[in-house]
């Protein structure tokens, strides 16, 4: 939905309203029999409506349909309708940065929890919180690799494209860094931003060319830091089995995978390009010398990003809620002629 369009900012406050009216009506219902029995208690049928002829049913009827209808409204604007459409400008400075993610099978093991794949995608929305201030783009890969997500300052975009990566997201199997590492260069434009990549894998590189296109890409100016994600003694694979229960993947021959971190690959891989190796050993540390290399002031460009929000239409069924709330409370549940009929004949005679 565009922001063009009428939309709901929080829509989890209107299922919290839906509720919240329920109760409400069901209180009233409670109320009003909870009247009627007091009332049975405490006269018979004919005095009864004589001590009801000053009570105006209609009126608390209103009373009770003023107040829903306020708490509706305010559930609403709780709800932030939107409609319309703003830029706001966003200046920002930082540097490119294309995070290489590996989505192969092998990022499924657990030697790191909750699973390697997982705790990378941890790592990186982490990062972003804290020291992301350029753009930043996704390249998912396996066997082959795709750009996810293109450089962009929108964060909530990226984020949602960091969430959505699994090991379903690339079909080719296998692990091959190099692809990797090309379509990330691919993902730069011809400027004079510094180029990083971030590598994030267990470093199985089953086509064993990830050092030799690192080369390339540093004659290039590409800069990669790399970011082990595992254990040098690993763990297996644990994927879905057809009944739904987890199992052991298993080779050509039968016998289960073991994946295990191959460190002086990723090592040689940063070294050639002039970026650091560093193990994610806890999710704030292994993005930690990406940080650093970022904070250089000298190579920080400007970049000027507008994104586009939709309008707050929250304070029209706030502001009808408010009136609706004053004009109840001014609301009398007595009709006025016969409560001074009876208050003249309460009077008593001298």
């Amino acid at each position: 939905m565009t922001t063009h369009t009428l939309h709901f900012a929080s829509p989890q406050w209107l299922w919290i309203t839906a509720l919240a009216l329920f109760g409400t009506g069901a209180l009233f219902w409670f109320s009003a029999k909870a009247r009627r029995r007091q009332l049975a208690q405490f006269a018979d049928p004919a005095r009864r409506d004589a001590l009801l002829a000053s009570h105006s049913k209609v009126m608390r009827v209103v009373k009770s349909t003023l107040l829903i209808i306020s708490l509706l409204l305010v559930g609403i604007a709780l709800a932030r309708p939107q409609w319309g459409e703003t830029e706001e400008r966003v200046d920002r400075k930082g540097d490119d940065v294309v995070f290489l993610m590996d989505a192969s099978k092998s990022m499924l093991a657990t030697d790191v929890t909750p699973s390697r794949l997982e705790r990378s995608k941890m790592a990186v929305l982490d990062f972003l919180r804290r020291h992301a201030g350029g753009r930043v783009g996704l390249v998912a890969f396996a066997g082959d690799a795709f750009l996810q997500c293109p450089l962009t300052l929108d964060y909530d975009a990226f984020e949602e494209s960091i969430r959505d990566l699994d090991t379903d997201s690339v079909l080719v199997p296998g692990t091959d860094i190099a692809s990797a590492l090309f379509a990330g260069s691919r993902a730069f434009e011809k400027s004079e931003r510094r180029k990083i990549l971030v590598l994030v894998t267990d470093g199985e590189d089953l086509q064993r060319i990830g050092i030799e296109a690192a080369k390339k890409l540093a004659k290039d100016g590409v800069v990669v830091f790399t970011v082990g994600v595992g254990t040098p003694n690993g763990s297996q694979i644990q994927v879905q089995g057809r009944g739904g229960e987890m199992e052991p993947l298993r080779d050509e021959k039968g016998q289960p995978v073991t994946s295990r971190l191959d460190e002086p690959t990723l090592r040689a891989i940063a070294e050639t390009t002039g970026g650091t190796y560093r193990r994610m050993e806890t999710v704030a540390g292994g993005l930690a010398d990406v940080a650093s290399a970022l904070k250089d002031p000298l190579s920080r460009p400007a970049a000027v990003f507008r994104k586009r929000l939709g309008i707050d239409r929250y304070r029209w069924p706030l502001a009808v809620a408010i009136f609706l709330l004053v004009g109840e409370s001014l609301l009398r549940t007595r009709r006025r002629k016969v409560a001074q009929t009876a208050d003249r004949h309460a009077q008593p005679i001298a």
